[in-house]
């Protein structure tokens, strides 16, 4: 657990974290916790039970907003992805009037991402850092968006080229992360939407329009994934047509070869039957004629079917 005091976007490390009890000056503090901290934490800053249970349970939290006497407690979800797999990790937030607490499991990207955001824009509050970890959070999203549609399009240009059957593995495991994000996006967007209409008094009345902004990327964002989620859906036909196109031009190959053996089959049956006057079974090189002649209709009905694109 790490306790700092922000002034400005500037940081102090504060060894006890008890100080953070007593309102600076200026500035704020931010309590940088893990899961096993909210033993200490939970006592001294009078956090709710209720609260403390969302962040010990290991069952994943759909985010959500809690409104409590002495302060709000907020579930977002922060994302990543490695091109195999998307990871949801959980970011539990306490904001109060100069106090803000971020518990979580793992190492959350945005969290680290977020200190030259406060630096340069010379953070003073603890809602404004609420707001800057929101809007990095949400552009997460868009970034992760961007990289899935453009993991449909190669996928989609790998089926057109050569169809294979671990693309159908692909395909139903991006659709599922797909339709399990979407159930995270719309309550994230929710909430999102709380912090920038409702009226609350942790909350600076201006910065709530910048919360607005942030929620209409959120709802975009939602749009993206409906649309990624038919995307996926239209790449699965085009899977199931490759397969049988490739179906077809198999099954057409066979039909024109069999095509060709039938009269070669025929003349050889002909002159395999067990009669002594059938015609030219004895002139002399009537073998390598037959052979001959069957050879040049072979191939004559192979250029035919070339031509025509049978083949």
């Amino acid at each position: 657990m790490k306790t700092r005091w922000v002034q400005n976007g500037i940081f102090t490390l504060v060894e006890d974290v008890s100080v953070a009890l007593t309102p600076p000056e200026q500035g704020f503090y931010w309590i940088d916790a893990g899961i096993e901290d909210l033993e200490l934490l939970q006592p001294l800053f009078h956090l709710h039970d209720l609260a403390v249970e969302d962040c010990l349970s290991e069952e994943e939290q759909r985010p959500k907003i809690e409104f409590y006497d002495s302060h709000y407690f907020i579930v977002i979800n922060s994302i990543r992805f490695d091109d195999e797999e998307i990871f949801l990790r959980g970011l539990n937030l306490f904001l109060s009037k100069h106090v803000i607490i971020t518990v979580t499991r793992q190492k959350i990207n945005e969290l680290r991402a977020l200190k030259p955001f406060l630096w340069e824009e010379e953070v003073n509050s603890a809602d404004r850092f609420l707001y800057h970890l929101v809007d990095l959070v949400v552009d997460n999203y868009v970034a992760v968006g961007d990289r899935i549609e453009a993991k449909i399009e190669k996928l989609e240009e790998d089926i057109l080229v050569a169809t294979k059957k671990s693309h159908l593995n692909e395909i139903i495991g991006l659709r599922s992360e797909i339709l399990w994000l979407k159930k995270v996006l719309v309550p994230q967007r929710d909430v999102i939407g709380t912090l920038g209409k409702k009226d609350l008094r942790l909350i600076d009345h201006q910065l709530q329009k910048y919360f607005g902004d942030i929620y209409e990327n959120a709802v975009k964002i939602v749009d993206t994934f409906d649309t990624l989620r038919d995307l996926m859906g239209n790449l699965r036909e085009a899977y199931q047509s490759s397969l049988a196109n490739r179906a077809n031009d198999i099954m057409r190959v066979f039909t024109a070869l069999t095509t060709i053996f039938m009269p070669l089959t025929f003349i050889t049956g002909v002159f395999g039957m067990n009669f002594d006057n059938i015609l030219g079974l004895h002139v002399a090189h009537g073998d390598e004629f037959v052979l001959a002649f069957m050879g040049v209709l072979g191939i004559a009905m192979y250029i035919l079917f070339r031509k025509k694109e049978w083949l």
